[in-house]
């Protein structure tokens, strides 16, 4: 089967990549870089973007669920799930030798008889809910509980993480608070015998705002949207970190319509003079988000080209007064940069009032991704 361009092209930059990782790296040695692939990498593709960090220094991987790590296995790297296991996911996770998340003790009674039946010895790692609320031994009674793992003779203790869920804002006392918590408990687990290779509270947005979370005892970071170039909104940027994506397609058609003619589902744009408008090959199936009707712009040969009217699943039509001299199969950068100007998916996210983590997880599934 011959296959054609794809019309819609998400360009990655592995350069860029690169450059974020060996940024992040730096910012937190001498602790070790867990680089977060969830999602398929936030949409990316996981394989190449494993490959090229894996190069970089990462001390392994982290993804949310069993199938995601059976995708990581064989990169000569430790993969570690940081939700929590079902009960359907523990015997692969087990064969594959996954470190495993314990959440509670039923959770690790299962996983203990998995690994005893399999004759294995799991490393796991243990999730601490500091004051997240999602997953995890309580702080305040996880003490006792944590020690208790100890007598699982199939469960090797590796690992201990908590999360943060407003370490977004820099000077929330919310997160300081859940820091010492958690510092607390592993003073006390040392105290008592119980010691962890890896000990690790920062993600992306505490290792920005919170150097505490990146420090002794934590001897391990978790980053994913910065490894891409991106914050959560609320953070300010405090390293140099590169957008690595270009979403890009073509000028699907070139037309010149009268006044008062309508664009699209609903007619919520009217032309109040003749005007040759041009129709992209990418809609909202493609990851362009609806929020960008009549509002948001796309670059055709290094101009600002407005959308008009609502989106369409397969196509978008757009302005062309700055470019009367575009033509069908002219290249069209929805995100990314053309000549002297630029489009950023932060603006794309404050149109939807969303985040960056959104709009990199919704490409479509024709958007072909290209890694240059």
């Amino acid at each position: 089967m011959n296959t054609q361009e794809s019309r819609v092209r998400l360009e990655v930059s592995l350069a860029k990549l690169r450059h974020n990782f060996e940024t992040i790296a730096e910012r937190v040695t001498p602790a070790g870089v867990v680089a977060v692939l969830k999602a398929n990498a936030y949409g990316l593709g996981v394989r190449p973007i494993a490959k090229l960090l894996a190069g970089c220094g990462a001390a392994g991987f982290g993804v949310a669920e069993v199938n995601e790590a059976l995708e990581l296995t064989g990169l000569g790297l430790p993969v570690r799930i940081l939700g929590n296991l079902l009960p359907g996911e523990i015997e692969a996770a087990v064969a594959n030798d996954i470190i495993c998340p314990v959440c509670d003790l039923e959770g690790a009674e299962r996983l203990n008889a998995e690994a005893a039946r399999q004759n294995k010895n799991i490393r796991i790692q243990i999730a601490v809910d500091t004051g997240m609320g999602r997953l995890g031994f309580r702080y305040e009674t996880a003490l006792p509980q944590i020690l208790k793992l100890k007598t699982y003779s199939n469960l090797t203790p590796f690992g201990i993480f908590s999360h943060c869920p407003v370490a977004y804002s820099k000077y929330d006392s919310f997160t300081a608070l859940q820091i010492e918590r958690f510092k607390q408990l592993i003073a006390s687990l040392q105290e008592n015998g119980m010691t962890f290779v890896e000990r690790h509270m920062a993600a992306s947005d505490a290792i920005n705002n919170f150097p505490a979370s990146t420090l002794a005892p934590f001897n391990m970071v978790r980053t994913g949207i910065n490894l891409y170039g991106y914050c959560d909104n609320e953070v300010a940027h405090t390293m140099d970190l590169q957008g690595v994506v270009e979403l890009k397609t073509r000028l699907a058609a070139v037309r010149k319509l009268p006044a008062e003619a309508t664009i699209g589902y609903g007619r919520t744009y009217k032309l109040r003079k003749n005007t040759i408008v041009g129709t992209i090959a990418a809609g909202y199936a493609d990851g362009l988000p609806l929020a960008l009707s009549n509002r948001g712009y796309v670059l055709i040969n290094g101009k600002f080209c407005p959308i008009l009217g609502r989106l369409s699943m397969d196509y978008t039509t757009v302005l062309l007064d700055e470019v009367p001299e575009a033509k069908c199969g002219d290249e069209v950068v929805c995100i990314g940069t053309q000549g002297e100007n630029s489009i950023l998916l932060e603006e794309w996210a404050q149109l939807k009032g969303t985040h960056a983590y959104e709009l990199l997880c919704s490409f479509g599934s024709r958007v072909k991704r290209i890694y240059v």
